[in-house]
Order: structure tokens, then C-alpha cells, then sequence
């Protein structure tokens, strides 16, 4: 891992075994992009992109060369009103009106470490050596204006990130309109784009095509992330597999609003770049401040999307997630909210508590409903005090009982939120987050908490320290389910442009309080599901509820779509009951258990309401999760069947990395009459070993050595539930999976 400066080409190199990333200084003023990919060798690291005059390409000022223009140049961090007419990486007006900008190279440091962004979430190198870092430098002398260009590159793992700070130095005001975090050029336009777009219950389809001229944009405009885009893309070989072909893919470590861009140019050249949306983004930059970017991660594989997924999943692993929990197991949970949703008694939760035990559960959470006067969805949230019609004993009393049959306790909280039936919207009606004199829209009847004031972030902090004072919780699970509307504070002195970041910089303050002061908990994030499922909130909250739907044929989807970007071991993913709450799909047990298990494993559903048979059947997936959850939570994870290339049948694989032990999965949606044994190659085993292969269920394994497995592969059949029985003609049923067992032969 090191970054060079070439003096003699004025150009930088930052490598390790896995990746060069190269970029050069041009005509001493602008800096271009060189290489990024495969490691190469540290000789040309200068320029090298060949200029021709193009006509109405026009020439920088001072520049003799009539071939040079920033509008075909390669650049990193491209400026607009110079001749660049491609997308602007940002764009400021000055205190005089005038919105024209020259930035030119100052100079640079490269320092051992990663340094941190304060009050952002951002990757980090908990030894110096782990990491090093390179900040380039630039400065409009005339606006009095420096921008920093900041990269890391890590070691071991082929992922640059990057990030910008504008700071401005001069003696007048300026307004930032757009600062994005990453540009990136390219000189030719033979690429795929991969996307992860969706909705509430679908989120992170896998939508991958063609590149095209024009600018393709994805976006929120909603305040967050949002169930609609994931805030990543990627930029692959046409010709690129799971095992095959480079990736280049960007992600952003933020939760707010973003903007990522790929624009291809009548030159056949490409430009991507990601950042904060400038749709509700105006920023007043007063003399001696400094504006901080929030950070994009840059990663990049060879070998196809399976070691592209693996990578990140390592890094987020072991240098975005924090904490007590980073490598811990994750506990077997229980959620009450499908099985009661809002009508529930003391005794009811004892009551599911005792079957939990039964069942082998380790964690039970109580759900919306436990506060306030709550029972729908219409009061009460701000109001973080006990239901005491329903709880009359409290909470306390409630999780010290739960906890003497030997279960942890988890809760639910929404603190973003307030309602208008409730003591604190009573008491503070400004603290809504709205546009001065405008009327505030609603959704699921509730308001956002304006989070931009202190005073707001204080009071939450305080209600929801009293509780866990005084409750001995284990795991919190915190949701969001609302985007936000007529975008504004009530407080005179938050300009509108400002309120979206400031958000989100009052949302990390809060969730960096309470998790440093109650680091034994377990924090999982929410937003109706998967809506605010991205790095930044990685970064305070090691898990998330990947999706309210649970239905297990539609989890297929949604869980390989996250597993593109995002570990397994943050992936939340529960049994429920049938037919499903949100498809209205019966599925068996077993297929349930199978897809849930591919995650970390909870039920959400009533146990006192289960059969003997179904609660034999839960027991044992429990009890074989327990015994694989270290591989399933932190082993290599592959996918071998897609859902989203057409498949009727999904694979997925757990491989540890010592290649001593796997895991293989497979999913049949629906059934065909008269069909023969589909064949799975694996993926991930050492060819020269031998592995005993066995089926759950099955008494005696059979002995393959990997590269029978893996090149030969397996017959598959997924065994029919244990209440059906088999027709004639081989007609088996929908819905069926099956789990194998591979273990190396010592």
C-alpha cells in the first residue's frame, strides 16, 4: 500500500496488490485522471490522454495549445463556466453574483492513516498502517476559495475512497449550489450500468444496461435515501459475470438526499459522479469556513460482481461498522409487530415470550406500541413514556421478567417522528420540520421532528436515555417512515438550503450519542424496511431491517439485490406467518426458514398460535442456524442463480475462508410438470480437497472432492414439505427449497 508522487511527471499513484488508482497534474494547473484498475506498474503515471482540436472545444486561457481543452480532458474534479460543458462537479456564486470559478494546483500531503470527517459517517483505519492518505490541493486565488481533494487508499482491499472540502478563505460570503464528493472520467463509452432502484417492500432490484448517450441520473429528493434508489452504481464490461469482467462501482457513505450522474458524451467518453442532491441544497459559506463533503467509497474488481460484493462486504466489515457488535454473532430474534401489531397486553408478550423460549429464541422485541397512548398509527410518537393501559406494570417490570426466562430484550422506537395527537406536538408545534408559513403534508399521519435544532435533538436524547436508564434493553430497533415534504424549519435562522444537510448532521449526532453512551446494545436501522439501507447509517447501526416485506419468494429479490452492496451480517430477515402480510402468498415452513436463514435470522409472527409440527419444525431451523450462523453472518458469500436473469430458481452459497466449510442454499419458485433435476454448479471450494456433502436432513453425506462440485455440480431436489406427499408424474409443488451441508474431509 503506497502513494508516490512523481516529480518528474507531476502525476500520483496510490496502489496496493489489488488496485492503482493515477492521477497527474496538467499544464501545472488541472488534474487529470490517468488510470483506475488493475495494478500496474509505477513507470507512466503522467497524462498520456491524446488532444486534438475539436471543434467548438474551446481553449483555456493562457494555453497556446489549440488541442488542449477541459472539455475532452479526463478530470477529476471538473468545474463549470470554463469550457468543460460536460457535468459540473460543483458550482458556487460569489457575493458579487458572479458564479464563474478557475481552480488551479496548490499543492498536496500524503500522511499515513485515514483521517476522520467530523459529525460525518466515514471509513476509517483503526491503525495508521492500515491506511494512507493523499489531499490534493486547489485554489481560486481570485474568489479567495481552496478546495481539498481527498483520497485513502487501504490496504489489502482494491477500494479507494474519496471526499472534498471547500473552504473559503477569503473576505466576502459565497453560496455552494452543488459540491459533489467524486467525479470520475473515462475515455470510452463500452460499459453496462448497474443500479439498485426499487420501492417500499421491492427495494434493491439488480438493473443493469447499456450505457448510452446523455446523462442518466438517479437521485432523492426525499430527505434520505429512500426506498427508490440506493445511492451506488456501477460501471462494468459489457461482457462482465458474477466470476468474469471489471467492475467500477461508487457508493455513498450518507443517508440524506444524493445525486449520482452518468453522462456519456459525444466523444464516446464517460463522466460518473456522486454526491448530494443540489435539488434543496444551498449552502452560505461564510469567511474562514470550511464546507466537508460526505465520503464516496470507490471499489473496483476484475473478477466480477461475486469478488466485487465480497470486498466491500470485508471493508464495510472491518473499517465502516463499529463497536462492541462489528464480529459478534447476531442474536436468533422475535418481533411481536405481525403477530399483535398494536393489540397487545402484558400478558400477551408473556405469553410469546414463553413460547420463544421454547422455540430456542435468544432475543425478543417489542414493536410499535408500547408508549404513549398508542394503539394505531395516528398518535403518540414523541411521547416516549410507557402504555401504562397496556403495560401497567412499565416497561421495566415487563423486560426484567422476559429476561428472567433467559431471553435479551429489544425495543422499538421512532424518534424522528412526531404526531399531532401527542403531549409534544401539544407543546411544541414549531418543532415540526416544515417551510415557514406553509402547511406541512402528513404521512402515515405523522411529522417530522426538525432535527436542524438543538433543542429538538436534546429532548429526544433525554427521553430516550430516561427509558434506557432505567429498562435493561439489549437492542433497539429504530425506524423512519416518512419522507420529508415541504422542506424548511420553522426556526427564522435555518435558511431552506440548509436544511436537508443539517438534517442529517443533527440525525449523526444523536445516533453517534446514544450508541458510544449504550454501546451493549444492539442498534438496528429502519425505514419502513430498506429505506435508509446504506452505508451512513452502517456507520452508527451495524444492522438493518432489510425490508418490511417478508413474504420468502419476494425476499429472494430484495436480499440478493442487497447482497451487491452490503453484508450479510447487517441483513435482517425474519419468518412470518402465512398467508404473507404483504403478497398474500403461502409458502411452506421450510422455504420461510431457508430464505430468513440466508440473513440473520428472526421470526415475526405469534408463537402461541403455531402447531406442534410447525414449532418441531422452527426449533430445528434454529438450532441449525445457531450451529452455521458464524459462516452465514461472516463467511463469503456467492451467488449462483439470480433471480433477476429470468430464473424460476435461486442459489446462494457460504463458503468460510479457510474453504473448510460452506453452505449451499437453492430456492424453486414454481414448479413445471415432467421436468428433469436442474444441476448447480458451487463456487468458492478448493478443487484439490475433498468435501463431504449432505442435505439437512440427511443421515449419511456423500464425498465429492471440490472440483467435482464446482465444475460436474449437483443434481438438485428440493424436498417436498413434510405434510405433502408425492404425486405422480414427478409434480412436486411450488415454493420448495433445500440446504446442503459441505464440509472439507481432514
Amino acid at each position: 500500500m503506497t502513494i508516490v508522487y512523481n516529480e518528474q511527471s507531476s502525476s500520483f499513484h496510490l496502489y496496493n496488490t489489488k488496485v492503482s488508482y493515477q492521477l497527474a497534474i496538467v499544464n501545472s494547473k488541472y488534474i487529470s485522471h490517468v488510470y483506475w484498475g488493475k495494478t500496474v506498474g509505477n513507470t507512466h503515471t503522467d497524462s498520456d490522454f491524446p488532444m486534438w482540436d475539436r471543434s467548438f472545444s474551446p481553449n483555456p486561457s493562457g494555453s497556446a495549445d489549440r488541442n488542449f481543452s477541459l472539455n475532452t480532458l479526463p478530470q477529476e474534479y471538473p468545474g463549470h463556466n470554463n469550457g468543460d460543458y460536460r457535468e459540473s462537479a460543483f458550482a458556487v456564486t460569489c457575493a458579487d453574483g458572479t458564479f464563474s470559478t478557475q481552480f488551479e494546483y496548490d499543492s498536496y500531503a500524503i500522511k499515513e492513516g485515514k483521517a476522520a470527517l467530523k459529525g460525518l459517517p466515514h471509513t476509517y483505519a483503526s491503525k495508521d498502517q492500515e491506511a494512507q492518505m493523499l489531499t490534493i490541493q486547489l485554489k481560486d486565488k481570485l474568489k479567495g476559495l481552496k478546495l481539498e481533494l481527498m483520497y485513502t487508499i487501504f490496504e489489502d482491499y482494491p477500494i479507494i475512497t474519496r471526499s472534498v472540502k471547500l473552504s473559503n478563505e477569503g473576505s466576502e460570503p459565497v453560496e455552494i449550489n452543488k459540491l459533489l464528493s467524486a467525479s470520475i472520467d473515462y475515455d470510452h463509452a463500452d460499459f453496462d450500468l448497474i443500479q439498485l432502484p426499487g420501492g417500499w417492500g421491492r427495494e434493491r432490484d439488480i438493473v443493469r444496461h447499456p450505457v448510452h448517450r446523455g446523462v442518466h441520473k438517479i437521485d432523492s429528493k426525499r430527505g434520505t435515501t429512500s426506498h427508490t434508489y440506493q445511492p451506488f452504481l456501477a460501471l462494468c464490461d459489457p461482457k462482465a459475470t458474477e466470476h468474469t469482467g471489471d467492475i467500477y462501482g461508487m457508493h455513498f457513505v450518507y443517508s440524506g438526499e444524493f445525486m449520482a450522474n452518468v453522462e456519456v458524451t459525444e466523444y464516446n467518453h464517460t463522466r460518473i459522479q456522486m454526491g448530494i442532491s443540489p435539488e434543496y441544497f444551498n449552502w452560505t459559506l461564510q469567511p474562514d469556513e470550511g464546507f466537508q463533503a460526505p465520503e464516496v467509497v470507490m471499489s473496483y474488481s476484475p473478477d466480477g460482481l461475486n469478488e466485487f460484493s465480497q470486498s466491500l462486504h470485508r471493508f464495510y466489515q472491518k473499517h465502516l461498522i463499529r463497536g462492541q457488535h462489528q464480529f459478534k454473532e447476531r442474536p436468533v430474534l422475535m418481533n411481536n409487530w405481525e403477530g399483535t401489531y398494536f393489540d397487545f397486553s402484558e400478558e400477551k408478550i408473556l405469553d410469546m415470550a414463553d413460547q420463544a423460549v421454547q422455540l430456542g429464541i435468544e432475543l425478543f422485541v417489542l414493536d410499535d406500541g408500547w408508549f404513549g397512548k398508542r394503539n394505531d398509527d395516528r398518535s403518540s410518537l414523541g411521547d416516549w413514556t410507557i402504555h401504562r393501559e397496556k403495560l401497567p406494570n412499565g416497561l421495566k417490570s415487563l423486560a426484567e421478567k422476559i429476561k428472567a426466562k433467559g431471553l435479551k430484550f429489544g425495543l422499538w422506537f421512532e424518534p424522528e417522528m412526531i404526531s399531532e395527537d401527542s403531549e409534544l406536538y401539544r407543546a411544541h408545534p414549531d418543532w415540526v420540520l416544515k417551510a415557514v408559513h406553509r402547511e406541512a403534508s402528513v404521512g402515515r399521519d405523522q411529522y417530522i421532528l426538525d432535527y436542524t435544532r438543538k433543542e429538538v435533538r436534546e429532548n429526544i436524547i433525554n427521553q430516550i436515555k430516561a427509558v434506557l436508564d432505567t429498562v435493561p434493553i439489549d437492542y433497539i430497533k429504530w425506524d423512519f417512515n416518512r419522507n420529508m415534504t415541504e422542506i424548511g424549519s420553522q426556526d427564522p435562522s435555518i435558511s431552506d438550503g440548509t436544511v436537508t444537510h443539517r438534517y442529517m448532521l443533527g440525525l449523526y449526532e444523536v445516533m453517534e450519542t446514544l450508541t458510544t453512551a449504550y454501546p451493549h446494545i444492539l442498534w438496528e436501522s429502519c425505514s419502513g424496511g430498506g429505506g435508509r439501507y446504506d452505508p451512513g447509517m452502517l456507520h452508527y447501526m451495524p444492522q438493518t431491517w432489510t425490508s418490511d416485506n417478508t413474504d420468502a419468494v419476494a425476499r429472494l429479490e430484495i436480499q440478493t439485490g442487497t447482497s451487491l452492496v452490503f453484508p450479510i451480517s447487517s441483513m435482517g430477515s425474519h419468518v412470518s406467518s402465512v398467508p404473507n402480510h404483504q403478497v398474500n402468498r403461502t409458502t411452506s415452513l421450510k422455504m420461510r426458514g431457508d430464505v430468513a436463514s440466508a440473513g440473520n435470522l428472526g421470526y415475526e409472527l405469534d408463537p402461541t398460535v403455531l402447531t406442534a409440527d410447525e414449532s418441531r419444525i422452527v426449533k430445528k431451523q434454529i438450532d441449525f442456524y445457531k450451529n452455521h450462523r458464524q459462516l452465514i453472518q461472516y463467511g463469503l458469500f456467492y451467488r449462483l442463480k439470480s433471480p433477476f436473469e429470468g430464473n424460476n430458481e435461486v442459489a446462494w452459497m457460504f463458503v468460510d475462508e479457510n474453504q473448510t466449510e460452506a453452505l449451499f442454499f437453492y430456492y424453486l419458485i414454481l414448479d413445471k410438470t415432467n421436468t428433469l433435476r436442474p444441476r448447480v454448479t458451487l463456487t468458492g471450494l478448493d478443487p484439490h480437497r475433498r468435501y463431504t456433502v449432505k442435505e439437512k436432513g440427511e443421515s449419511e453425506p456423500k464425498v465429492y472432492y471440490g472440483s467435482e462440485l464446482m465444475y460436474k455440480g449437483l443434481f438438485v431436489q428440493p424436498p417436498l414439505a413434510e405434510s405433502e406427499t408425492q404425486s405422480s408424474y414427478q409434480i412436486n409443488g411450488d415454493f420448495r427449497s433445500v440446504c446442503v451441508q459441505i464440509k472439507a474431509v481432514d
